[in-house]
């Protein structure tokens, strides 16, 4: 008689149904012009939680080549074929904004390392199911237009991508420029791969500015700053933190020294004051990476990775106690999770999400920074 109680026992619990994996897609630039950025995000990846809440956790990733189609087409494998409960990715803007249509369809998160705030704004019934770890461009350009104001800075030229993240940084610097009375008098725009842009060069000097504005990111934006110096511009030079990586720092030389940018606290942590609120959770992050990658191989641009992973690693806890992975009621909670994030302590910054704001992040996500001896020095 034992036994056989023993034996339907067994059978009941083997008959309760185990939870799935969590599976996370990732779509990101490890190849291509984005790839500077794409990289250190793919080595962050490696770095993540392979369990949450005793969950195990499988991460699939794929490279867009720093390409929109591409990035669509994974996302949407992602989705249809690998089943993930959610998607983290794309690495740019273009992508990013190009992904929104193929998540919000499928009623899965995404949570993009992207910086413009049109992945996430207007929050509607597409974006939603949108979340991000980069700073704002606003809050950036506001930084920017600030320090120019202190330095006496009056007129200043701008040459940007002729993407979504260049556009984006114009309307985004023409509102923060205009709020201290900073005149653009030069609006200039180049191609992610173009090899030249003398012209766009000269038409900027023609104009006179007491400061140039380069609105791109990785490597890229080395090609303008190189080339008005070679022709001769001494004025101050100004870079978005789309630039803050060491391949950055490579490939533009001493051609980049004395170069101003905006950005998150990870860039410059161990020197940030003791005091400063995302300094520790910043230190966390560049141990971890460097530990994995070498000292000195730490980026901003993995830091969006890792941010996206813990705020999944917040989020995760509370969706599992409403659904089983693999569910369209589990994605749906994992979104409502995202979205009631508060207090997660990143490389970054401190995210408080809401219904409002998928980001969450505030003024403590931005520092000033200053390239001098070809290294990173904190503006205080």
């Amino acid at each position: 008689m034992m036994k056989k109680s023993l034996a339907l026992i067994v059978a009941a619990i083997a008959a309760l149904p185990a939870f799935a994996d969590i599976n996370v897609g990732v779509t990101l630039s490890a190849t291509g012009p984005a790839a500077s950025l794409g990289i250190p995000e793919k080595n962050t990846i490696a770095l993540l939680p392979t369990t949450i809440a005793g969950q195990k956790v499988n991460y699939i990733v794929l490279d867009d080549a720093s390409d929109t189609t591409n990035a669509v087409a994974n996302a949407r494998r992602l989705i249809t074929e690998n089943k993930v409960d959610v998607v983290i990715g794309s690495t740019t803007t273009p992508n990013s904004l190009a992904m929104i249509d193929v998540v919000a369809e499928n009623q899965t998160p995404m949570i993009s390392m992207a910086a413009s705030a049109r992945i996430v704004e207007p929050i509607d019934a597409k974006r939603r199911w949108v979340f991000k770890t980069p700073q704002n461009d606003i809050m950036m350009s506001l930084a920017i237009a600030q320090h120019m104001a202190d330095h006496g800075v009056k007129t200043v030229g701008f040459i940007g991508f002729t993407d979504a993240y260049g556009e984006g940084w114009y309307n985004e610097f023409s509102k923060a420029a205009g709020i201290k009375g900073i005149q653009i008098v030069a609006n200039e725009r180049y191609a992610r791969t173009d090899t030249s842009v003398t012209s766009q060069v000269l038409k900027l000097l023609a104009a006179k500015p007491d400061a140039m504005l380069i609105a791109a990111s990785g490597t890229p934006a080395v090609l303008p700053e190189r080339t008005l110096r070679e022709r001769g511009y001494t004025g101050k030079y100004y870079q978005t933190h789309g630039v803050a990586n060491n391949d950055f720092l490579r490939v533009g030389g001493k051609d980049v020294d004395g170069t101003y940018l905006p950005s998150g606290p990870v860039l410059v942590a161990a020197q940030l004051p003791a005091t400063h609120p995302v300094k520790k959770s910043a230190l966390e992050y560049i141990a971890r990476y460097e530990g994995a990658n070498g000292k000195g191989s730490v980026s901003t641009f993995g830091g969006h990775a890792w941010d996206a992973g813990l705020l999944l690693a917040s989020a995760a806890p509370v969706a599992l106690k409403k659904a089983q992975p693999g569910t369209p009621a589990f994605r749906i909670a994992l979104r409502d999770a995202l979205e009631a994030a508060k207090g997660v302590a990143g490389a970054h910054g401190i995210f408080d999400m809401s219904a409002n704001d998928h980001l969450g992040l505030d003024q403590r996500a931005r520092v000033m920074v200053r390239i001098e001896g070809g290294a990173w020095k904190y503006e205080p």
